[in-house]
């Protein structure tokens, strides 16, 4: 397989896309998912950068030769179709992450934060420090539905990471509060309001573990219209006493989050868990929508990339 057939591929896909990223003023997205079985590599653009990441597996002396010349050919195809140097393309190893390894830096010294434009917001983004950019891609419906769908809503979102959800929440004119384990994400949220233009201010950033602080708000009383829930699928960071399992632990989330919801509220629950199944306990007691196909975007929609679920209280 030469690289001309990856770099057909690559143009096809621009092709497909063009329109839509155009005509939307989108500087970041998927071009590539795994399209060709001799390629098994994802790659998103991010303006004149390219992040191609290779699903992580133990390798033999014969597939380590062939790493070496499919990063070659990625490399050339991505040069001559995009017009983006090798310099400016950063190969990631995907594997199986124990805990919150993909918040790990990467690249300990690495300051290389830039822009893209997805409008109308601009998120700050680092494709060196990290195994994950600072900005989920395939989130994007789901930040256009918070725009227009917050106006003088007070919106919870947790395990926030880079606050993306907020700022658009917070654009639309809902009060937000983000919640993350992580103080360098939650900095980094804060500076994406600012970029926004949105008084950080005005809103709230509470660095706590979510399973804790969740009780504590249902205690306190509070509560909002919208919830936004989209937990990793594991974890085990050292902040929190006990691991994280989405499989185990969504009915817990769950229930927690509806606890906090006005009568009227909504709760968007997302995971990118393969083979995940709601449970039948939430299922049975709450109002549920499957809503994955509307929350991804053209530029994943030949995979499934997440699950999402709409969830309300059920009226009596």
């Amino acid at each position: 397989m030469e690289s001309n057939a990856l770099k057909n591929r690559l143009q096809k896909n621009l092709k497909k896309l063009k329109s839509y990223l155009q005509k939307n003023g989108i500087e970041a997205y998927r071009i590539y998912n795994k399209d060709i079985p001799e390629y098994p590599y994802l790659i998103d653009i991010y303006d004149k950068n390219a992040v191609i990441y290779e699903q992580g597996k133990k390798l033999t002396d014969e597939d380590e030769s062939k790493r070496v010349q499919h990063q070659k050919d990625i490399e050339i195809a991505i040069q001559e179709t995009f017009q983006i140097s090798t310099s400016h393309q950063f190969f990631k190893i995907r594997q199986k992450q124990k805990g919150n390894e993909q918040y790990k830096p990467l690249a300990p010294g690495s300051q290389d934060y830039f822009t893209v434009n997805e409008p109308p917001f601009r998120f700050w983004v680092n494709l060196e420090r990290y195994l994950d950019t600072g900005l989920f891609l395939d989130h994007r419906p789901l930040r256009q539905f918070l725009l227009k769908n917050s106006e003088n809503k007070k919106i919870l979102n947790l395990f926030c990471y880079t606050g993306s959800l907020s700022v658009a929440a917070a654009k639309g004119g809902g009060t937000v509060t983000s919640i993350d384990m992580s103080r360098t994400y939650l900095d980094w949220a804060t500076e994406n309001f600012n970029l926004n233009e949105i008084d950080p201010k005005a809103h709230k950033f509470i660095q706590a573990d979510v399973l804790k602080e969740l009780p504590l708000m249902i205690e306190a009383g509070v509560k909002y219209d919208l919830i936004v829930l989209d937990p990793p699928s594991f974890s085990n960071s050292k902040r929190m006493e006990e691991d994280l399992d989405i499989e185990r632990d969504h009915p817990i989330m769950v229930r927690d989050c509806m606890k906090l919801l006005n009568p009227e509220g909504t709760l968007y629950f997302s995971t990118n868990k393969r083979k995940f199944d709601l449970h039948h306990i939430i299922t049975s007691q709450y109002e549920v929508k499957e809503i994955s196909q509307w929350t991804i975007p053209q530029d994943f929609h030949h995979t499934s990339i997440h699950m999402a679920f709409s969830l309300r209280l059920k009226t009596r």
